[in-house]
């Protein structure tokens, strides 16, 4: 079984999903240290002119003792209205805007109390709309044991695991000894991130969220994301 697992993301780029696709379950680190000014919390949409930045406000108080399931967004602030409207505005002419939008308007319409559960949410539609069908478990409902390799072995060893899909940076802490010694074959996802029909006429913006591609590209976005990269059947 091959497994791989990330922390909970606001509106993901196409790496993760590339990743995601490749494996067979997902787990969802929604237990783990939550870190300031990182994806977790926001994102990259592409405007008329250069990418946007869009950032949920959150309760980040003595946040070095929270997990990121325990983070509550600010709801005060009415970064939903802002969120959707930027969206709104940057991709209603996308050609597959009024195709998916439905979803996102709904989203940001809502009062989410916790980022975890607003980046799950966003995480499955993600999922279901690009057709991966993989299975998604929450770190939280498990009780694994170590800290960054040890931590990722454990949690192969308790999901019954033979292959994990690291990120490229897990080669920087990844003990591979260990994990082919207990049984776990590591591979080191290095996405190439594909060229798509964008809107606007500016030069191609990469990283951007994944909706960038799915606005533009609708049915054609999983074959588009995988394109360039290894899949799933090359994964030994």
């Amino acid at each position: 079984m091959i497994l791989t697992a990330h922390q909970p993301v606001y509106l993901p780029w196409l790496g993760l999903f590339h990743k995601i696709a490749l494996a067979d379950e997902f787990v969802f680190f929604d237990n783990v240290q939550y870190t300031t000014k990182d994806y977790v919390s926001r994102n990259l949409i592409k405007g008329n002119s250069s990418s946007i930045l869009l950032t949920v406000p959150v309760f980040s108080k003595n946040h070095f003792d929270k997990k990121i399931n325990e983070i509550e967004i600010n709801n005060t602030e009415k970064w939903q209205k802002k969120h959707w409207k930027s969206i709104y505005l940057n991709y209603k002419n996308a050609p597959y805007f009024n195709k998916y939008a439905d979803f996102l308007e709904d989203i940001y319409n809502k009062d989410w109390k916790y980022l975890a559960d607003l980046n799950h949410t966003m995480l499955l539609w993600h999922l279901k709309v690009l057709g991966i069908n993989v299975k998604v478990v929450k770190m939280s409902d498990y009780n694994f044991e170590g800290e960054k390799s040890g931590l990722v072995l454990n949690m192969c060893k308790q999901l019954n695991a033979d292959k994990y899909i690291f990120g490229k940076l897990g080669q920087d802490y990844a003990d591979i000894e260990n994990f082919k010694s207990e049984g776990v074959k590591p591979y080191f996802q290095d996405y190439i991130h594909p060229t798509y029909k964008q809107q606007y006429r500016t030069e191609f913006l990469p990283y951007m969220a994944a909706i960038d591609l799915i606005f533009n590209e609708g049915p054609n976005s999983l074959e588009i994301l995988m394109s360039g990269n290894i899949a799933k059947d090359k994964i030994q």
